[in-house]
Order: structure tokens, then sequence, then C-alpha cells
């Protein structure tokens, strides 16, 4: 479903809108595009990415290790990992996909507790398929935290070599603007698109400070065994602030990169930081070390 144009009238094109007319008008776009926006995130909702959900893909010797790339918040896989999937399938990993926390067709906004257990019927499946003992996570935003939850209360350590977090709402985020007034919370606002979503209990759970929030806290950032990578960038405006994206570890097992330390000139916020060709460079390298990403990486900006 494609929102209708709008059209104004010639006098109103001749002036300078007022605050109250920019304000209405403001107004009947929002209204608008969340008409449009369930049909189009339904539509999206079970597409896979390019390169990614091959079943009959066989890990090499050389990557042994099977990639499950873990969307963000409002997002679908075909979305978030349009780019990011098949630059890993050229460069040899088996790579899937999923949608995960599905509430009144918008994917990823249900409780990150259900989402992690969807995490791991996914990766059971995924080892299944392919035989492999573990798999590596790439997750954005939602995506690079939720396996948190996934790997240190529901076993998931046992089955994850590497979870790489970009912008990662690790710690929680001050950025979202939320209420709870119907116990599964609401998103008044969403920098993505400017659209106000229902029920989204994931943004609760996301809040930094939230109940959700106290309990992953409760644990380490990091159980033994897994490696992690936490690729942040300063122009972050919806996990804030940026700094609270990295996690604390042994040093030989965590390594959190700022983009603008490498790359100054990096333009990318949250949104499209998949989708940066820096960031593409870096999960390459996390995920062909031994370990987590190399702490002196030079991606080429």
């Amino acid at each position: 479903m494609t929102a209708p144009s709008l059209t104004l009238p010639r006098p109103l094109l001749r002036r300078r809108p007022s605050r109250p007319l920019l304000a209405l008008l403001a107004a009947i776009l929002a209204v608008l595009a969340l008409a449009a926006a369930p049909t189009t995130r339904a539509d999206a909702l079970g597409i896979s990415p390019p390169g990614a959900n091959d079943w009959d893909c066989v890990p090499s010797a050389e990557h042994p290790e099977p990639v499950v790339l873990v969307n963000g918040t409002f997002e679908t896989m075909a979305k978030n990992w349009w780019t990011l999937a098949p630059v890993l399938a050229d460069a040899g990993y088996c790579v899937y996909a999923f949608d995960y926390g599905v509430t009144h067709v918008v994917p990823a906004t249900g409780p990150v507790r259900d989402s992690a257990t969807e995490l791991g019927t996914f990766v059971d499946r995924v080892l299944s398929a392919t035989g492999a003992q573990e798999v590596d996570l790439v997750g954005h935003s939602q995506g690079g935290m939720m396996p948190r939850w996934y790997i240190g209360f529901q076993g998931g350590a046992a089955k994850v070599d590497d979870l790489v977090g970009i912008a990662p709402s690790s710690h929680g985020t001050q950025g979202l603007i939320v209420r709870d007034d119907d116990g599964e919370g609401s998103a008044l606002a969403h920098a993505d698109q400017g659209i106000a979503y229902r029920t989204c209990a994931a943004c609760i759970d996301q809040q930094a400070g939230s109940a959700f929030m106290q309990e992953l806290a409760s644990i380490p950032d990091t159980v033994p065994g897994v490696d992690y990578t936490v690729i942040s960038t300063e122009h972050d405006e919806i996990v804030t602030p940026y700094t609270s994206q990295a996690l604390d570890g042994p040093e030989e097992q965590v390594t959190n990169l700022v983009l603008q330390d490498l790359c100054p000139r990096d333009p990318f916020a949250h949104d499209q930081s998949p989708n940066d060709p820096v960031v593409h460079q870096i999960v390459l390298d996390a995920l062909d070390q031994d370990g987590p990403a190399s702490k002196d990486v030079s991606p080429t900006c």
C-alpha cells in the first residue's frame, strides 16, 4: 500500500507556511505513513536477503561456523541484511537470517525474552541443516543485544562462537520515547521513519533501566567460550549514548570499536550502519579471527 500524494493549493505554495499549517501537514503525513507501514512490513516478512538461507550450503573447513544474521527492532531480515548477507556469502560463509518477534505484522517488536527463544530455535535448525557445532551471530541494534540473553540464560553459550554487534543496544538506550500503558508498551517515536507503532514490548525492554535490562545486567556482559565484537558509531541517534554499546570483558575476548576512530569521516548513523562498507570489513575481520576483531583492524575508508 502506497500513501497517497498530498497536493497543496496554489495560494499555500506562494507564501511561507505557518507553524500551525506545518504541524497539520506533518500530522497528515504521519497518519498516511502509518497506514502504509503495516502492509509494507507484512509484504516483506519471510523474504530472505541475497545470499542467505541456502539450506543446502555446506560449511567449508576455512569457515566452519555458519553465520546467523539477527535484525534490529522494526526491521525485516531482507531490509537489514540486503548488503551484508551477499558480502558474507561471497566470502565463503553459509549465511542465514530470519524474522522474529512479529507483533501485528511489525517485526522484532515482541518481548526480547521470547525473541531470544525464537533465535535459539533458529540456531538449532541451522546447526541441524549444516552439521556445524557452533554458529557465529551478527546482529544489529536489538539483534546485537538480544543474543546475549540467549547466550546467558538459554544455553546459547555452547552453540555460539562469535557475537558481532553492530550498534547494539547492549545496556539499553535513552533514545526511545515510549509509554508502558497497556502491559505491552507503545512506541511513541522511532527515528527510522518517524512512525508511531503500538504494542512494542521490545521498545520497553530496551529502555535503559528497564526491568529486562536490569535482569540482563545481573550476569556479566560476556561468558567464557564466546568472542565479542562491538561496532559503534558516534552518529548513533537511537542507541544513546553510543558509548553504552561497549561490552566489558577480558581483552582477549572482547573488542569494542568506534567507526570514527578508524575512519574519522564515516557518516553512517544507526539505521544504515549494517550497510556501511567499513562495517562489512570489520565483520569479516571478526569472523576470520580466532577471537574477536583485531583491535588494530585497518579498514579501507
